[in-house]
């Protein structure tokens, strides 16, 4: 069997809407072809995909759906709901369920890639995990948090500036991250959401992959009030942008000690953060790598970041 009879009998099992992820892992699961030759298979896979529009194969259609082709079998396009538009070689669905478009969670490598870009050394934190039994934890525990050091030039200035007062060589952030807020009512439970789980730290921030527009004024309004900055973050996390700058607080650090009895993420976070503060120029390096395979993974190349949102269904290119 060749590659492209491969995909054709993978988009025959899956029966629906699919994209080229589904499509490579069904090839492997059923042992329909061989990858041996390609290093790439979802890239080599999602390019053949491709081929086929662009070859005029009619055995094959696509939609795009918030910048995210999904193919099917032409034969199916009446049993799966979609509806060809005139004029267009392409169809769109009547609808998508976007429930079954991507997790929250994936957001958070974009995040962290972003953050790393600007120095900062960050990490999920699993409310879940916590043995706290209040029910309210959401409003409690930050969904990441970050940590950046002061650069200075020298260990020895570095040493310097701890020896008279250890807090000014470091600033914690806490970050709140949403798909996205469509509405004033959506604005203000995931801002004042950030503006509880983030009272203990330098800077707070609300963080969302898509923000109405109509939502600037009262994101401006909010902010000057109550001091937690605003991100949009983008599928290329090098394209995020700060919207709002948060204001600089001092750490609160009983609400600190109360997380980090609660949630071994967040203890694990500051007992790292401590050490790499406090460690001795011989222990540096490998401190500091400690540290960072700890924090969340972040991506080190653009195509990294092409096919993970791919993957996970994460609109890569917005409209």
């Amino acid at each position: 069997m060749t590659i492209k009879e491969a995909i054709l009998k993978s988009l025959e099992d899956i029966g629906g809407l699919t994209n080229y992820t589904e499509v490579t892992h069904n090839i492997i699961d059923k042992d329909y072809y061989d990858f041996k030759e390609a290093k790439t298979p979802m890239a080599t896979v999602s390019a053949l995909l491709g081929d086929f529009i662009r070859n005029g194969d009619t055995r094959v259609k696509r939609i795009k759906e918030s910048g995210t082709y999904f193919y099917y079998l032409t034969k199916n396009e009446s049993t799966i709901g979609v509806e060809k538009l005139s004029g267009e070689s392409e169809s769109k669905p009547t609808k998508i369920d976007k429930k079954k478009t991507y997790e929250e969670r994936r957001l958070h490598k974009l995040l962290n890639s972003y953050l790393k870009n600007t120095d900062i050394y960050s990490k999920t934190i699993f409310h879940e995990s916590s043995n706290s039994k209040d029910s309210n934890q959401i409003w409690t525990h930050p969904d990441m948090v970050g940590i950046k050091f002061l650069n200075l030039q020298t260990k020895t200035s570095q040493n310097f500036l701890k020896s008279i007062n250890r807090i000014d060589t470091f600033k914690i952030s806490s970050y709140e991250i949403k798909k996205e807020i469509n509405s004033d009512s959506e604005l203000k439970k995931a801002y004042f959401q950030a503006v509880s789980n983030s009272s203990w730290a330098n800077y707070g921030y609300l963080v969302a992959f898509e923000f109405s527009d109509s939502l600037y004024d009262e994101m401006n309004r909010l902010n000057q009030s109550f001091g937690i900055g605003i991100i949009e973050l983008d599928a290329n996390p090098y394209k995020s942008k700060i919207l709002f700058p948060a204001k600089y607080r001092d750490l609160e650090f009983k609400t600190i000690d109360k997380l980090c009895v609660i949630n071994k993420d967040f203890e694990k976070f500051i007992e790292l953060s401590e050490k790499l503060l406090t460690a001795q120029e011989r222990y540096y390096q490998s401190t500091e790598r400690e540290f960072n395979e700890y924090c969340d993974s972040f991506f080190s190349n653009d195509s990294e970041i092409e096919l993970y949102c791919n993957e996970f269904r994460i609109p890569f290119l917005k409209d």
